[in-house]
């Protein structure tokens, strides 16, 4: 749980650097047009750039069957001004018989360490779950790491598991704060 709530801290801490909403320059991009599959697809770019060097681009792309399958990717990175840079990919899917597989990962690196997490859901068409969440944070000050695995299945419900390592890779015990 600390570390989803640091990985979210330091999103918004690289977002919040790099940019000013009231300055920043942007252009986008948006087509939606018929498939030859009887759908829909949609792809979609937007590039900004702050007043203070820092730019942010994202990907879109979406597309349907017009027989209930759909499919979407995605990708957005972000430079901070200061150079610190934060990565995020994702793709999802639905089946018209209702199963679904999502995963995505992300990465951040910036003057305190940097940050890669990367996880995968799916659910079949008769309704079972399941999910996984590998994270990796690694401090630039010390060489420190902590590395945690997250499952979910519907038979066993959640496993976690969470080791710190030292700059030489060496387990240690994890800090309390």
């Amino acid at each position: 749980m600390k570390i989803t709530l640091s990985a979210t801290a330091l999103t918004c801490a690289l977002l919040a650097a790099g940019f000013s909403a009231t300055h920043a320059e942007a252009a986008a991009r948006h087509v939606v047009r018929a498939n030859a599959d009887g759908g829909v697809s949609a792809t979609t770019a937007v590039n900004r750039h702050g007043p203070n060097g820092g730019t942010r681009v994202r990907n879109r792309s979406t597309s349907t069957d017009g027989q209930g399958n759909a499919s979407t990717a995605g990708s957005a990175s972000t430079t901070g001004p200061n150079g610190a840079t934060a990565v995020r990919t994702g793709q999802a899917s639905r089946s018209a018989d209702g199963s679904a597989q999502r995963s995505g990962s992300f990465a951040a690196t910036g003057a305190k360490g940097n940050l890669e997490s990367s996880g995968s859901s799916s659910k079949t068409a008769d309704g079972s779950v399941n999910a996984s969440r590998n994270t990796t944070a690694t401090s630039a000050a010390t060489g420190n790491s902590v590395q945690s695995t997250a499952s979910y299945n519907q038979a066993t419900g959640v496993t976690r598991s969470t080791t710190c390592y030292d700059a030489t890779g060496t387990a240690m015990s994890c800090p309390l704060r």
